[in-house]
């Protein structure tokens, strides 16, 4: 069993008790949803989605927890036009109600992120006010878009991530705008962000393209930018920056 299917396996068991004993309310969203696809492309600069997790299943603990909303503020300050938040706790330190707090305290879109195993996360996110969700093609398979289907009935957008030549397919057929690809190989937890220069090729150019993972310099983001990607999720670079206001700014001054 490698690490994506032990993780998914953990995960599957955490969702399932928690759609058991805590359901949700999808009506009590709060602010209208926002486009995710529209800050991507009216974006003055690089577009940029910061994430804010103080966890990874590779680095262990990556930030002290504290002022999630601070945070966020301080990302959008630095030029982020989405934020994108870990919903998830065994692995990334997360949880459903942090996509709430952060929400409710940024005027820009926020992104559910979990490894998505189930459809109790899918109204979860939309109970919290996501403004996107990810759907991993990895995990979902031919499952990615009847999940994609789900949650733009709920109002929200969908990014469906790959990381495989051959998960492209059902990305592009899952009803998802946009495709991200991670750099991380789960199954190994290796990243190498050449797999964007190696994907963005299959990947049709009335799609938004995303690049996740491995994103730490301006360099970076300029290698990944000039392999097709519109747009670049970054994470850890930014969460083990003292000053997280300053180090978006640089990323998305790139260009």
């Amino acid at each position: 069993m490698d690490f994506l299917e032990r993780m998914v396996r953990e995960i599957r068991e955490d969702v399932e008790t928690r759609a058991r004993t805590n359901p949700v309310d999808v009506r009590a969203t709060g602010r209208k949803r926002m486009s995710l696809v529209r800050a991507i492309e009216e974006a003055p600069h690089v577009p940029l989605i910061a994430e804010i997790k103080w966890s990874s299943p590779s680095l262990g603990r990556i930030r002290n927890e504290g002022n999630a909303r601070e945070l966020a503020r301080a990302m959008v300050r630095g030029g982020a036009v989405a934020l994108s938040v870990l919903a998830e706790r065994r692995y990334f330190g997360g949880h459903p109600g942090l996509v709430r707090e952060v929400r409710d305290g940024v005027e820009v879109p926020v992104l559910y992120k979990s490894v998505v195993v189930h459809e109790y996360q899918v109204y979860e996110a939309a109970s919290v006010g996501a403004d996107a969700i990810l759907l991993m093609v990895s995990v979902l398979g031919g499952e990615t878009a009847r999940f994609a289907d789900l949650s733009h009935s709920l109002g929200m957008e969908t990014i469906a991530e790959i990381g495989r030549e051959e998960e492209v397919e059902l990305a592009i057929s899952s009803g998802a705008r946009i495709i991200g690809i991670n750099n991380r190989d789960f199954r190994t937890l290796t990243v190498d962000i050449n797999r964007t220069v190696e994907l963005a090729r299959y990947v049709p150019d009335d799609f938004l393209l995303i690049s996740e993972s491995g994103i730490g310099t301006p360099e970076d983001v300029r290698k990944v930018l000039s392999a097709g990607a519109d747009a670049v999720l970054v994470g850890t670079a930014i969460m083990k920056a003292e000053d997280v206001e300053e180090k978006v700014r640089s990323l998305v001054r790139a260009r």
